[in-house]
């Protein structure tokens, strides 16, 4: 299980909730056997993030942190899409089951190539923020309810 965390949170504060991530995570596996369940967290450096970290690991999910990075321009740049990517293609060869939490288009192309690979690619995502080329290319998409989500500052 690859999650998103920046698209699963945005995607969730529009729905005007958060992401219960341990429902996330029995809903996805679904009586399979997890094999790795891996949270894609990025931080600014101003926001103290470390119960949200701690709580994923409590969860079950390996962490991993990217900082968010300034530009010169005074933009922000950080995202995982290429670390995802590089982790999904690395692991596919090993698993019956990719399933990516995500509703970035950007993954479409990771996608098809996984699927060569073998492993069938699940896509779990909030329906009104998914890619419909990315619904398209995965074996099967499964969009994430009311049910999955808190409230905010639950």
């Amino acid at each position: 299980v690859f999650v998103d965390v920046q698209n699963m949170f945005y995607s969730a504060r529009q729905l005007g909730g958060r992401l219960d991530f341990e429902k996330l995570l029995e809903v996805t596996v679904a009586g399979r056997r997890l094999v790795r369940a891996i949270a894609y967290v990025v931080t600014a450096p101003d926001v103290d993030q470390s119960k949200f970290v701690t709580m994923l690991r409590q969860k079950g999910y390996e962490v991993k942190i990217k900082e968010l990075r300034k530009r010169i321009d005074g933009s922000a740049k950080g995202d995982w899409d290429m670390g995802m990517a590089i982790d999904i293609v690395r692991l596919s060869e090993s698993l019956d089951v990719v399933v990516l939490v995500s509703g970035d288009g950007d993954f479409v192309d990771l996608v098809n190539l996984v699927k060569t690979k073998g492993p069938r690619v699940e896509v779990f995502s909030f329906d009104q923020n998914t890619s419909k080329d990315l619904i398209e290319v995965a074996d099967a998409y499964y969009p994430i309810g009311e049910e999955l989500l808190r409230p905010m500052g639950v």
